[in-house]
């Protein structure tokens, strides 16, 4: 018997489309299985006894600062003290804000406080908007002692400065807006 190739069949198309349908289906929940227990595997294990649901420790928490008397203190190194007297410590004053006499205001100020000006000059910018004290190694408490009578907040260890530009001083501040 001889079959007409004009005349399709819908009967014989659509249990096709079926179970293609239905392999992707079953290749869809596969995927989703792998993933799950793939990553289960790659995730770090607990160890037994360790997981305790949040409210355990919620109420482990709270009764250990329940007896807790003193509050916790960190413990810091003081800075260091001041060796040199004022008269002997040499400040290099650096106007940083490009104010025409803003350096040269400031250096009356720290001689006024008792310190020797070694030298008054512009810093390489003009661009910062508080004034710092920096101090050379060796010279922090003096630095430190610096800043606070000056009410400066910030203060810390050379920094774009070399020791040969400072000639021979101990501290610089910059000067600020």
């Amino acid at each position: 018997m001889d079959v007409s190739l004009r005349h399709t069949d819908d009967s014989l198309i659509r249990p096709w489309r079926l179970a293609a349908f239905i392999a992707a289906a079953v290749a869809a929940v596969e995927l989703l299985l792998l993933v799950i227990v793939g990553g289960a595997l790659i995730a770090k294990p607990t160890k037994p006894g360790t997981h305790r649901p949040a409210k355990a420790k919620a109420a482990a928490t709270a009764k250990a600062t329940a007896h807790r008397t003193t509050p916790l203190k960190i413990h810091r190194t003081p800075p260091p003290a001041a060796r040199l007297t004022r008269r002997k410590v040499t400040v290099l004053v650096l106007n940083g804000n490009g104010r025409q006499g803003a350096a040269a205001t400031a250096a009356a100020s720290v001689s006024h406080h008792g310190y020797r000006i070694g030298g008054v000059a512009n810093a390489g910018r003009t661009d910062f908007t508080r004034s710092i004290v920096m101090y050379r190694r060796g010279f922090e408490g003096e630095g430190r002692r610096l800043a606070r009578d000056l009410g400066i907040r910030i203060v810390g260890p050379l920094d774009g400065l070399k020791t040969s530009q400072l000639h021979g001083a101990n501290a610089v501040l910059v000067v600020g807006a």
